[in-house]
């Protein structure tokens, strides 16, 4: 399901793309500039679809920014009602 009204469903291309599937895509946010993984569908995923994000954001933020440099930011601010997360630079903004 996508929303119309969604920035998220309409996924234009605004800053590089880092990865993308059938169930999400990676590109850079152009709020904060970290990698920020994209569930396709409009929602939130069950808990073994999250742990596939989690896992594909994981992936693609150790091969940009490196291992251990970053953690995982799941709080959606912005756009509450679509799940995405960002990978934060380690130490940096808004949290650990």
């Amino acid at each position: 399901m996508r929303d119309p009204d969604c920035e998220l469903c309409l996924a234009h291309r605004l800053t590089p793309w880092l990865y993308e599937d059938d169930e999400c895509w990676v590109a850079e946010c152009m709020i904060c500039d970290t990698p920020m993984v994209v569930w396709r569908p409009h929602g939130m995923p069950d808990a073994a679809t999250e742990t596939r994000l989690r896992e594909r954001l994981a992936s693609v933020a150790d091969e940009h920014l490196g291992p251990g440099t970053w953690w995982t930011d799941d709080r959606r601010r912005n756009i509450p009602e679509h799940w995405h997360a960002h990978a934060r630079p380690r130490g940096g903004f808004f949290g650990p």
